[in-house]
């Protein structure tokens, strides 16, 4: 398949190339389309007791969704805006598909006790199809902001998609903005020449046109979250980078082999050769990141199910274009790609090569670190794994939420509103409560019983149509904080065998938390096994995948559990654009765990594809890690620098889920590209030995009937492992045997 690819990429580049740019355009022209079709309910489980009793509510209520205004002024009781209020209102209620709003002058609550803000409550009518109600919602709340003097801030309900929507636009494009000029810049650096640099941006570029190409076409099946835009972006553009990089730096490597076999010319061998080594490793991350994120394919929520979908589907975008536009690109201009180890026409030589002595030897740093763990590997591998273990420590303790209007950046409409509530009303004004429907026929103590639940800062209730009793709990504290959860479970606990089903944002988190703790360990089983078979298939070894699996595991929970020491507990959080806020957002964890796991995977088959080659061709275990350090860690460490300039970007918007997700994503990269790859793996490589390699013998008979491999026979005699870090090999070879 990828000799067909190369055939395909250097003896038809143009057409490749047009093919691509066609789905550019399309990419660009209707796949931003998608930003009108955004959703930011993301906690609903189908079929959950949440989703069933809240679809019940909706058919015996005579209003639908409602939103709110607050204004605030040094006094909101003038005469001058009594009557600009009342005029404001008395418009709105004309408008048709709105069901009331009421006098927020005469309606207890309304006026906070300062006197300095006023809220002003509308509820739509029901039975409005989207299009309606978007319409709707968004004259009425152009009327509500007319209102002078004084500043009225306008969310919740439809209201607050659609500005969440709009956040996530607008944090996409100022990503972009400084994402990709810092990409070229680094890659300048990398590759000392314009136009090394030029061609992984060109396929950047396509990866993020096919990531919103892809969101729009899941948009006609399935609702697309406002996070998913920032997310599958976010890993589009990364993942592109990292591919290209690879792809790149390996074709300049074999111009250099082609070179020094008197073939300088021969542009086709050295694609053919790129691909048949460094494509073979972007096939298998690419399939190892796709399969980490179908994992989210298991969990029967709408958001994660999508999101799974849509990431996988980026991924394979971004692994088709290094896999086929890159070598196309590079089979037209290949030729004037500098070779490794020459001078490039821009720079006399590359920055990380620059001082008054000579050039240093390719890789000779990496190999040097590989020496060195490999000298101690014992006590490298302890030290590692201690510190990352005291770094996921807090995980231990992670809560996660729904979250509230906090979430968002203190200059967004929705936080406003939400600061000026909690400033000028009680607490508890604006709190979601918790609504149980209690059945005709039902024991009247029940209810009772209900009211009196700790944690109840005020209760209310109405008889429906149909005989059952609307009972709303307003909890103490945040909508989905603790004391709003345990009344759901209390009241649950309480209910016994009466028809009695509770309802609201806390009964919805306690759900989807229920969801995940049944479904996650089967998703976890399902992508590690996955997961197990492809680095099988990738390695020929048994043992292998395993250590792949440890400490991938290791460097995800150090991630996860700074996450949860910075945007939970509050340590560092305002130097982000953050503020701690007792919990996660229920859609960070799920995402971080999935992606990081894929990205950490990415450095590894890096890695391994490098020391499986030496291994090949030499047959020496420690040579094979130290050789394998060296001709990749500087792809490795590139490769993780451009990622984290990716997820740093789009932490640049201040909307707390992106926040926590481009942390945990940026940590989970530098950690895995150092701690990780650049100690632990020759550690513990060292203390495999060639038990490393090893697989029974009926595995290796499977592995050589049906694994992707490259033949590559093992010469007789001396082998010359690489002018770069030899020294670092023959010490190792000369060093005693591992343990």
């Amino acid at each position: 398949m990828l000799a067909a690819l190369a055939r395909t990429a250097t003896r038809r580049p143009k057409t490749v190339i047009l093919v691509w740019l066609f789905l550019l355009v399309a990419g660009l022209g209707f796949g931003t389309r998608v930003f009108g079709d955004l959703t930011s309910s993301v906690e609903d489980v189908p079929g959950s007791e949440s989703v069933v009793a809240a679809e019940r509510l909706d058919e015996l209520t005579p209003h639908g969704d409602d939103f709110n205004a607050v204004l605030s002024a040094p006094a909101v009781d003038t005469p001058q805006l009594r009557e600009r209020v009342g005029a404001a209102i008395a418009d709105v209620r004309k408008q048709p598909g709105i069901a009331q709003v009421p006098d927020p002058y005469t309606t207890r609550g309304l006026v906070s006790a300062d006197g300095k803000a006023l809220l002003i409550p509308v509820t739509l009518k029901s039975g409005l199809d989207d299009d309606a109600e978007e319409e709707v919602t968004g004259d009425a709340a152009d009327r509500l902001r007319e209102i002078s003097p004084g500043d009225v801030a306008v969310s919740g309900g439809p209201l607050l998609g659609e500005q969440m929507g709009g956040r996530a636009q607008e944090d996409v494009a100022r990503a972009e903005l400084i994402t990709l000029p810092a990409v070229l810049v680094v890659l300048l650096l990398i590759f000392g020449g314009l136009r090394a640099a030029a061609l992984p941006l060109l396929v950047t570029v396509s990866g993020v046109a096919g990531a919103f190409l892809t969101l729009y076409g899941f948009s006609q099946f399935t609702d697309i979250s406002v996070y998913a835009v920032q997310i599958v972006t976010m890993l589009g553009l990364g993942l592109a980078v990292d591919y290209a990089l690879l792809m790149v730096i390996r074709f300049r490597e074999e111009r250099r082999k082609t070179a020094e076999r008197g073939r300088p010319g021969d542009v086709a061998r050295a694609v053919h050769a790129t691909v048949a080594h460094a494509g073979r490793t972007v096939l298998f991350s690419g399939l190892t990141v796709a399969i980490s994120l179908s994992g989210l394919v298991w969990f029967p929520s709408p958001f994660l199910r999508s999101m799974g979908l849509a990431a996988s589907a980026v991924v394979v975008v971004d692994m088709l274009a290094a896999l086929t536009l890159l070598p196309a690109l590079l089979a037209l201009f290949g030729g004037r790609i500098a070779p490794a180890g020459t001078k490039s026409r821009t720079r006399r030589r590359p920055w990380s090569t620059r001082g008054s002595g000579p050039a240093p030897e390719p890789g000779a740093f990496f190999a040097r670190l590989a020496l060195f763990s490999a000298r101690r590997p014992l006590a490298v591998a302890t030290t590692v794994v201690a510190v990352l273990t005291l770094l996921a420590l807090p995980a231990l303790g992670m809560r996660i939420n729904i979250g509230d209007a906090r979430q968002l950046p203190h200059d967004t409409e929705a936080r406003r509103l939400y600061d000026t509530v909690r400033e000028h009303y009680p607490a508890g004004a604006g709190t979601d409560p918790v609504q149980v429907l209690i059945g005709a026929g039902a024991d009247p103590g029940a209810e009772a019983g209900m009211r009196a639940l700790p944690g109840v800062r005020a209760a209310e209730s109405e008889r429906l149509s149909d005989g059952t009793v609307l009972l709303e709990l307003t909890p103490k504290g945040s909508v989905d904080g603790p004391a709003a959860t345990r009344i759901v479970e209390q009241v649950r606990d309480l209910r016994g065998e009466e028809p009695v089903k509770v309802t609201g944002n806390a009964a919805s988190l306690v759900d989807f938390r229920s969801m995940l703790a049944e479904r996650a360990p089967w998703a976890v089983l399902t992508v590690l096994v996955a997961l197990f078979a492809l680095l099988f298939a990738f390695t020929g070894s048994l043992l292998l995948p395993l250590r792949t699996l440890a400490t991938t595991l290791l460097s995800l929970g150090a991630a996860l559990g700074v996450v949860v020491w910075v945007f939970q507990d509050g340590h560092l959080a305002g130097l982000l654009g953050g503020e701690g806020l007792g919990a996660l957002s229920l859609t960070a964890p799920p995402l971080i765990i999935a992606i990081a796991f894929g990205l950490a995977m990415d450095y590894e088959l890096f890695i391994l594809s490098r020391m499986r080659e030496t291994w090949l061709e030499t047959g020496d275990h420690r040579a094979a890690t130290i050789e394998g350090l060296r001709r990749s860690g500087r792809v490795v460490s590139c490769a993780a620098l451009l990622l984290a300039i990716v997820f740093g970007g789009f932490m640049t918007g201040g909307f707390a889920p992106i926040l926590q997700i481009g942390l945990g994503l940026t940590l989970a990269v530098l950690i895995d590209a150092t701690l990780v790859r650049m100690f632990l793996v020759p550690a513990t490589m060292t203390l495999l030995g060639r038990r490393a390699w090893w697989a029974p013998a009926r595995m290796r008979g499977l592995h050589e009937r049906y694994g992707l491999r490259e033949d590559a026979p093992v010469p007789d005699g001396p082998v010359l492992v690489g002018q770069g870090g030899d020294q670092a090999v023959r010490e190792v070879r000369q060093a005693p045997p591992s343990p």
